[in-house]
């Protein structure tokens, strides 16, 4: 199992940018994935999480980025998208994508990093003022 992340960049406050990651080895609507992120000195944070409920795609988002970034899916391209609008200095981080097999419900475990099986490489983003 693999897991690719890219995407990111450098961007100015208020820009937008989307990051991907694309699975394989991994069974589409087998899994859930979760985004972490982990800013210069300090620990790695939950960002969002997206699972599935039959064919409907069910998303969960820490609060320090509601309303700004937003999570899809490609099942034909096995990959996950985070969608990051009105991006903020303190977004600067590196972002990991993390697969969760056979979980598909959305719950409290989506936080938990031990609770995530797979980890992709991480993709930089970093936001200017």
């Amino acid at each position: 199992v693999q897991l690719q992340a890219s995407g990111g960049g450098l961007v100015q406050a208020g820009g937008s940018l989307r990051l991907s990651c694309a699975a394989s080895g991994l069974t589409s609507s087998t899994y859930s994935m979760g985004w972490f992120r982990q800013a210069p000195g300090k620990e790695r944070e939950f960002v969002a999480a997206i699972s599935w409920s039959g064919s409907i795609s069910i998303t969960y988002s820490a609060d320090s980025v509601k309303g700004r970034f937003t999570l899809s899916r490609n099942n034909a391209k096995n990959t996950v998208y985070l969608q990051m609008n009105n991006l903020k200095p303190e977004d600067t981080a590196v972002y990991y994508c993390a697969a969760a097999k056979g979980r598909l419900q959305i719950g409290d475990w989506i936080r938990r990093e031990p609770d995530y099986d797979y980890w992709g490489q991480g993709t930089l983003v970093t936001v200017s003022s």
